[in-house]
């Protein structure tokens, strides 16, 4: 098993978003992510052995325990520093969401994402690569090293949690495709299943499924980028964007797009659904800058759950989401009012 800490200086394991919170009632998903304990057992954010975690997730669910509170977040290898923030609890950031597949009330996806069914999966990946072809979810859990990384999560809404992750650097599936030189964007799209997506059929649906992100390469590369099958040591709830998701913790929520049945390496900027619709409110960049307010509320703080009328627990917004160290320079000379 080999072990890799990442560390965000101003973030501690109380500050993580609590597990109860983050979780809802359904539990796991039959490919279960969650039997990484064994691998997970030691402090810090490990990296497990791809035969490891395809045992564990054979198995329908397991805790990480003790490795759990005691990771460290984010990126700054060899360094044992533990997290600052506290957790959201696990009940919290797995009952209130946005997966408007589901319908557009925060409770909606937990209520209703259990009809989406997740096995088979597999993900297409083309457009500018070498070695075009399908992703099978049992390639995804058994040919890449799982990790465990706590990051903050910012929703545009103004809004956050503190979430333990499992998963992988999506630089790695994208290398195993081989992008070619000309490719500058990926695109990502959602499952679009309407017999099991009720939101998608509402008369009030305002987006044009499937939903649709994107990342400049540089951004997709980036070490901090992730492709998450789980968290808190389980597997992703169905309402958390299972069986895999993208996490990209310095920017809008909105941009960590869930559920992926499709990759795509594009030499164009690729059309993102949100900027669809409302591009004066949703830029392509979608970095957490708290100096460019969102055009119908300010960015300059967050309401960090579990929060209520009586412990709003509203804290300020850091730029990038708390991580300017590492990824501030991939937009050196760009103006972020331009392109927010």
């Amino acid at each position: 098993m080999k072990k890799r800490t990442y560390t965000d200086h101003s973030i501690a394991s109380s500050d993580i978003t609590p597990e109860h919170i983050f979780l809802n009632r359904r539990g796991l998903i039959k490919a279960s992510a969650g039997t990484i304990a064994g691998a997970l057992a030691t402090p810090g954010l490990i990296k497990a052995s791809a035969g490891t975690i395809a045992g564990a997730l054979a198995t329908p669910s397991i805790a990480l325990g003790e490795a759990r509170a005691q990771s460290a977040l984010s990126f700054s290898a060899d360094s044992d520093r533990s997290l600052v923030d506290e957790q959201t609890p696990y009940e919290a950031v797995t009952t209130y969401n946005n997966f408007y597949e589901f319908g557009t009330d925060k409770s909606d996806p937990a209520r209703h994402a259990h009809a989406m069914t997740t096995d088979p999966w597999t993900v297409k990946v083309g457009g500018l690569v070498d070695q075009p072809g399908l992703l099978h979810l049992e390639d995804v859990l058994s040919g890449f090293d799982l990790e465990e990384r706590i990051y903050r999560f910012r929703c545009v809404e103004a809004w956050s949690m503190v979430v333990p992750w499992v998963g992988f650097p999506l630089a790695e599936l994208l290398r195993r495709f081989e992008p070619k030189s000309e490719g500058k964007f990926v695109e990502f799209k959602t499952l679009y299943r309407r017999g099991e997506m009720r939101g998608t059929r509402s008369f009030t649906s305002i987006i044009d499924w499937p939903y649709r992100e994107g990342l400049r390469m540089d951004e997709a590369m980036h070490p901090l980028t992730l492709v998450a099958v789980g968290l808190y040591g389980k597997t992703l709830p169905n309402q958390n964007g299972a069986p895999l998701r993208l996490v990209v913790p310095w920017k809008y929520g909105f941009k960590s797009i869930k559920s992926i049945v499709e990759i795509n390496v594009t030499a164009e900027q690729p059309q993102t659904s949100w900027q669809m619709l409302q591009p004066s409110e949703y830029g392509f960049y979608a970095n957490v800058n708290p100096e460019v307010d969102h055009p119908r509320w300010s960015q300059r703080f967050e309401r960090k759950l579990p929060s209520s009328i009586f412990k709003p627990n509203r804290v300020p917004t850091l730029p990038f989401n708390g991580y300017e160290e590492q990824v501030a320079g991939l937009y050196q000379g760009m103006d972020l009012r331009k392109f927010y």
